[in-house]
C-alpha cells in the first residue's frame, strides 16, 4: 500500500518507518522535502521503502494518508490539501489530538472531536480516528506481557475503517472499532487520560488493553 505521512515527528515518523519496514511505500510529508532523513524522526536514515516530498506530493496516489502534525498546523494543512481535491476519497488516519493550554482538550463549540473537525475541513475524505491514544513509543512496539495492546479507532466509512485497522493490527495492536467518527470525542478523552498518567509519574511504558470475559 502506499501511505502518505504528513508530519515527520515522533508519531508520524514512528510509524511511517514501521509501515515501510513491513512492506509498504512511504512517502513523509513535510515542509522541507529536501531536508535530511534525520528530519523524520527515529533515525538519520529512512527505511528503503521510505521517501520525503511535499505534503501535496505526498498525497497523490496514496491509498491511506496519516495525520500526525501539530494540532495548530492542521487546519493549514487539511484545508489546502481538501482545497486540491486531493484528499477526496482517501482514508485520512487523524492520529492528532486538539491540545490546549494546561492539557486541556480543544473542543468545538458544540463538543466537536479534533476529528470531526478534520472532516470539515475534507469534507470528502474518509477520515478515521486512530493512533492518538498512546504514545509513540507504543507504536514501535506495542506488546506487553506477550499480548497485543489496544488500539482504538472511530470512523464512518467502513472501507476507510477497514484499512485503518489492518494498518494497526500490522503493527502488533489489537484494533478495536469504537464506532462512528464521533466517537472520537471519547477518544480524545483517552488520550488525555494516557497523557496525563504517563507525565503525571506513571511514565510512558504504560498502554491501555481492553480485556473480555
Amino acid at each position: 500500500m502506499r501511505i502518505a505521512v504528513i508530519g515527520a515527528g515522533n508519531v508520524g515518523g514512528t510509524l511511517g518507518r514501521r509501515w515501510a519496514e513491513l512492506g509498504h511505500d512511504v512517502i513523509f510529508g513535510v515542509r522541507e522535502s529536501n531536508a535530511g532523513a534525520s528530519a523524520v524522526k527515529g533515525g538519520g536514515v529512512l527505511p528503503a521503502r521510505a521517501r520525503m516530498a511535499s505534503p501535496s506530493q505526498a498525497v497523490r496516489g496514496a491509498e491511506a494518508v496519516l495525520l500526525a502534525t501539530p494540532w495548530n498546523a492542521v487546519a493549514e494543512v487539511v484545508r489546502g490539501l481538501g482545497a486540491e481535491g486531493q484528499l477526496d476519497g482517501l482514508p485520512l488516519l487523524d492520529a492528532t489530538n486538539p491540545l490546549g493550554p494546561g492539557l486541556t482538550l480543544d473542543v468545538g463549540p458544540r463538543g466537536e472531536s479534533g476529528a470531526e473537525r478534520v472532516q470539515s475541513l475534507a469534507p470528502r475524505a474518509h477520515v478515521v480516528k486512530i493512533f492518538n491514544t498512546t504514545g509513540f513509543n507504543n507504536m514501535q512496539n506495542p506488546v506487553y506481557g506477550g499480548a497485543a495492546t489496544t488500539m482504538f479507532f472511530a470512523g464512518d466509512d467502513a472501507g476507510a475503517k477497514a484499512i485503518a485497522s489492518s494498518l494497526a493490527a500490522a503493527l502488533g495492536f489489537e484494533p478495536i472499532d469504537a464506532g462512528p467518527l464521533r466517537r472520537a470525542r471519547e477518544l480524545e478523552h483517552l488520550a488525555l487520560l494516557w497523557i496525563s498518567l504517563a507525565f503525571g509519574g506513571m511514565g510512558r511504558e504504560i498502554a491501555f488493553r481492553l480485556v473480555r470475559r
